[in-house]
């Protein structure tokens, strides 16, 4: 039987004979072909039946650039499935040494395919067009102008700097990277200019300066009394070209009003927490004083309760100045949730005055009552309503009252409408104030440093009555309060808590219901910072 295969085997004989030469030494070997001897392998037709043991004794077959051993005896006349069944034991046992060939083929047949393949087209191909413009010269007269305006070019630089406890105006000028001795000199003797630096340190100074750093302008703000508007000092260099002359004025703006949202959870203290949300003190305290009535912030407080709360900025010029009123806020303590919202109804009341606002739970009960439970902001308690070791006395004796630890010079208020009944020195009470209520309840405030009211002064609820010392029996500054009714002496915490509630007017409650809405999404839009935060 005669078969064709078509196989890789050298085109001259003079070199396969020499191969096969060196092949025969050897049973167990691989041999690679050089460069030069892969490149004359070629593919031939040859008779398989026409070779035998004599005429071709050791069997093998060019794959690539490799040398596969055929495992056929020498004896053996070759067939064409002989052949098939050798070469394929012989790739099972080279499967590394193919698959290497195989990829240089591949590589090469790649890299000459890349290589002949154009990337673009051919640039004699593409068309030509030729654009012609017409241009005028510039006039001497405009060229001189533009010269002109070019030579007079400035450009104006910006900066803030907040002022410290030891600038001077030479520093403070130093580090808003101006070098003007006229200013310094003005800063030194301007009476509105000497503000900058008089009083508490920390006020924002900015400057607008020149490309020489000569100052064009400045200006400062800072926040007064009155919760609607604040002052800017304004310093202005004469418009006149090099002109070292300044002149200085005191204005008064209104804030700008917005909104913002805080979230925090309570680790230590309440104050810790909102350290920790960058909130500013006062919003704290506004929270302690909504829910006093709900929470004991000097007790009752745990880790892990948390707070959402909607407050008020007052801005100057871009520039946050202080907080303001506290919107709306929610509070969970101990796993129980407490909510409110600020509402002043509209119109007014029986005597012609405007309603008075006012804190309400999201459902429309009001939180405000007829007295408060404390006459001071927040703050720590230093003894409460019970027996105790009088610190001066020097003996046991009950504490008809409750000391509220403050600072000497602490506002201290009345916890409801009434009537001064007395206002002076009384004994061990030192600086004292009596307030009448209705029915037959008065408040007493002792140890006070200064007293402001005056005997049948009409005062209401959260007015100021005097500052918090230690005048009287008193071993430090605090404040003394008690609540007596028929002049016996009540716990004022739970006559707080049993205090009528200030409803909200009857034709105030769509409008209500319409603000509760909105404010119970900001809140739920407030929850979402802490949990952003704590991921």
């Amino acid at each position: 039987m005669s078969d064709r295969y078509n196989s890789d085997f050298p085109t001259s004989g003079r070199h396969f004979r020499g191969a096969t030469q060196h092949w025969r030494g050897s049973q167990k070997f691989r041999v690679r072909c050089s460069l030069a001897l892969a490149k004359r392998l070629g593919r031939v037709s040859i008779d398989l039946s026409s070779l035998s043991a004599r005429s071709w004794r050791a069997r093998y077959i060019f794959v690539g650039i490799y040398v596969l051993r055929l495992p056929v005896a020498s004896h053996v006349p070759l067939t064409f499935s002989r052949v098939l069944n050798a070469v394929g034991d012989s790739l099972r046992r080279h499967p590394r040494r193919i698959t290497g060939s195989l990829a240089v083929l591949l590589l090469g047949t790649g890299v000459t395919a890349f290589g002949v393949a154009p990337l673009a087209p051919d640039a004699a191909d593409l068309p030509v067009r030729q654009v012609l413009e017409a241009i005028e010269p510039l006039a001497p007269q405009a060229a001189k102008a533009q010269a002109e305006a070019l030579a007079d070019f400035g450009f104006k630089l910006f900066r803030t700097e907040a002022t410290r406890s030891s600038d001077t105006a030479a520093s403070l000028l130093r580090r808003l990277n101006l070098d003007d001795a006229a200013a310094d000199a003005f800063l030194r003797s301007d009476r509105n200019a000497q503000l900058i630096l008089a009083g508490q340190p920390g006020k924002n100074v900015t400057v607008e300066a020149s490309d020489t750093q000569q100052l064009l302008k400045l200006s400062m703000r800072w926040a007064t009394d009155d919760e609607q508007q604040f002052q800017r000092l304004v310093i202005e260099r004469s418009s006149s070209a090099g002109s070292a002359r300044f002149t200085s004025r005191i204005e008064t703006a209104p804030y700008t009003r917005s909104a913002r949202l805080a979230s925090a959870t309570i680790e230590t203290t309440l104050f810790a927490a909102i350290d920790d949300a960058r909130m500013p003190d006062g919003v704290g305290v506004q929270m302690a004083e909504i829910f006093s009535t709900d929470i004991d912030f000097r007790r009752a407080l745990r880790k892990g309760d948390r707070f959402n709360v909607v407050y008020e900025t007052l801005e100057a010029d871009g520039e946050t100045m202080r907080a303001g009123r506290v919107l709306s806020a929610e509070f969970v303590n101990g796993g129980k949730t407490f909510q409110a919202m600020w509402f002043q109804p509209p119109g007014q009341d029986a005597s012609g005055a405007p309603h008075k606002g006012g804190y309400y739970t999201l459902d429309g009960q009001s939180l405000r009552r007829s007295f408060l439970s404390s006459p001071v902001e927040f703050s720590r308690i230093s003894s409460g309503f019970s027996m105790r070791f009088h610190p001066v006395l020097q003996t046991w004796r009950a504490h008809n009252g409750t000391d509220f630890a403050a600072t000497t010079g602490t506002p201290a208020r009345t916890v409801g409408d009434g009537v001064v009944e007395f206002a002076g020195v009384q004994n061990g009470f030192g600086n004292v104030v009596f307030v009448k209520h209705r029915n037959n309840m008065e408040t007493v405030y002792a140890h006070l440093s200064k007293i402001n009211v005056q005997v049948g002064q009409s005062v209401n609820q959260g007015q100021t009555i005097g500052l918090v010392g230690s005048s009287g029996w008193a071993t430090g500054p605090h404040l003394h309060f008690e609540v007596r009714i028929n002049g016996v002496q009540q716990d004022p915490m739970a006559i707080a808590r049993q205090s009528d509630v200030v409803p909200v007017p009857a034709a105030a409650l769509p409008q209500f219901r319409q603000l509760a809405n909105g404010f119970r999404n900001q809140l739920q839009a407030a929850a979402t910072i802490d949990q952003t935060r704590a991921e």
